[in-house]
């Protein structure tokens, strides 16, 4: 860890002014300067319109009762993406760029996934395969809800009981039927 945070902390600042200095030797300052502030805005408008379409698709795939591990870790990887966009620099604008766009952030989604499958583990809550509400996987009656809550059936068993009708935070200007000492 100590190290990841030498390389982002040091080496990376260091690795920009470099690139940056290289770049506007060839370019020209202002050019440089007004190219890294361009990347930056197209950068933005990528993270935007990449999230919001990731944003839209979570929710289908909730809506229809799937998990949506895939489009949560490119929910992960365009964050990523877009904080490595708020640095100047053509280095770190570059790896935001290639993680915000779709062909390339699908490489490294597969290849995060592929490496770090064994580590997660997954409790499953909600319906069962026959279509009945279920229980929580894994030993627990509860899915950590407390007793009698089944995850997408609510507590009990199911049945409803009708109170009749409820006038919460109505005056109470009626008199009561039932006089007190009988």
């Amino acid at each position: 860890m100590f190290r990841l945070l030498t390389i982002l902390f040091v080496v990376v600042p260091i690795l920009e002014i470099w690139v940056l200095i290289r770049v506007a030797d060839v370019i020209g300052g202002f050019e440089a300067i007004s190219l890294v502030i361009l990347i930056s805005a197209v950068g933005a408008w990528l993270v935007r319109r990449e999230g919001l379409g990731i944003l839209r698709k979570i929710e289908k795939r909730l809506a229809n009762g799937e998990l949506p591990s895939r489009e949560l870790v490119d929910g992960v990887l365009i964050a990523v993406g877009g904080a490595l966009m708020l640095t100047p620099g053509f280095v770190t604008d570059a790896v935001s760029l290639l993680l915000l766009f779709p062909p390339t952030r699908i490489i490294v989604r597969t290849w995060l996934m592929h490496r770090y499958s064994g580590r997660v583990q997954t409790a499953t809550f909600g319906m069962a395969a026959d279509g009945q509400p279920g229980q929580a996987q894994r030993g627990s009656d509860f899915g950590g809800f407390g007793p009698g809550f089944r995850p997408g059936g609510g507590f009990g068993r199911g049945e409803v009981i009708d109170i009749g009708e409820a006038t919460y935070g109505a005056p109470d200007d009626t008199p009561d039927e039932i006089s007190p000492g009988g």
